[in-house]
C-alpha cells in the first residue's frame, strides 16, 4: 500500500443495499452476458432491459462497445487492456449492484481468468454468468459491424474467434443458444431463470420489503 492509499478513506452511506432494494421492490444483481461477438449478447441485454422498465425493474445495459467511448476509451485489445476493461467494469457493476440496480452487463470476455477475476468481486449470489452461445460460422455469417470481413483481411488484431480465442465458460449460470431461439425467447427464459432462483420476483411494488 503506497502513502497516498492510507490517505483514502471508504466513505460510508447512511443508506444500506437492503434499504435501495427495498425501495425499488427488486433486488440487485449482475447479469454477465459472455459470447462471441455476433452472438446476440447486447441485442438480448437490451430488450432484456426494456422488457424489465415495463415491469418496473431497474436496470442499467454496460455494453462493451458503449464503455470504450467514454471509461475505457484509453485501452486497446491486448490481453492486458481486456483484463483492466473487465476490471473497470467489474467496479462499477459493484457500485450500481450496491445502488439497488439489475446489472446487465453485454462482454465478449473471452478469458477465463478475466472472467473468474470480476465475479471474486461479487458475492456468489450476486453475480449470475449468462454464456450466449453461437458458432463461430453462424456469427460470422450475421456479422452485423461487419468486424468478421475485417479481421479476416487482417485490418483488426487480437479478435475473438480469429485471431484471438474464446474460452467457453465450463459452468455458466445460464445458457442461450441464439441460434436456437429469439431475442423474445431469450428474454423470457432469462426472466423464468431468474425466478426460479430466486434472484428476481415480479411483479412487486417499490417499497416492498424484500425478506430474502
Amino acid at each position: 500500500m503506497s502513502n497516498e492509499d492510507r490517505n483514502i478513506t471508504w466513505q460510508a452511506s447512511s443508506l444500506s443495499r437492503q434499504d435501495r432494494e427495498n425501495n425499488n421492490g427488486h433486488h440487485s444483481r449482475t447479469l454477465w452476458f459472455t459470447g462471441l461477438s455476433g452472438s446476440g449478447k447486447s441485442s438480448i441485454a437490451f430488450a432484456l432491459e426494456r422488457y424489465l422498465h415495463e415491469q418496473g425493474v431497474r436496470s442499467y445495459v454496460l455494453d462493451g462497445d458503449n464503455v470504450r467511448h467514454g471509461l475505457n476509451k484509453d485501452l486497446g485489445f491486448t490481453a492486458a487492456d481486456r483484463q483492466e476493461n473487465l476490471r473497470r467494469i467489474g467496479e462499477v457493476c459493484k457500485l450500481m449492484v450496491d445502488a439497488g440496480l439489475l446489472v446487465l452487463s453485454a462482454f465478449i470476455s473471452p478469458h477465463d481468468s478475466d472472467r473468474a477475476m470480476v465475479r471474486s468481486m461479487f458475492e456468489p449470489e450476486d453475480f449470475i454468468e449468462i454464456y450466449v452461445r453461437c458458432s463461430i460460422e453462424e456469427c460470422e455469417r450475421r456479422d452485423p459491424k461487419g468486424l468478421y470481413k475485417k479481421a479476416r483481411r487482417g485490418e483488426i488484431p487480437h479478435f475473438t474467434g480469429i485471431s484471438a480465442p474464446y474460452d467457453v465458460p465450463q459452468s455458466p449460470s445460464f445458457i442461450i443458444d441464439t441460434e436456437q431461439c429469439t431475442i423474445e425467447e431469450a428474454v423470457q427464459d432469462i426472466i423464468q431463470h431468474l425466478q426460479q432462483i430466486g434472484a428476481l420476483y415480479l411483479p412487486l411494488k417499490p417499497g416492498s420489503v424484500l425478506t430474502s
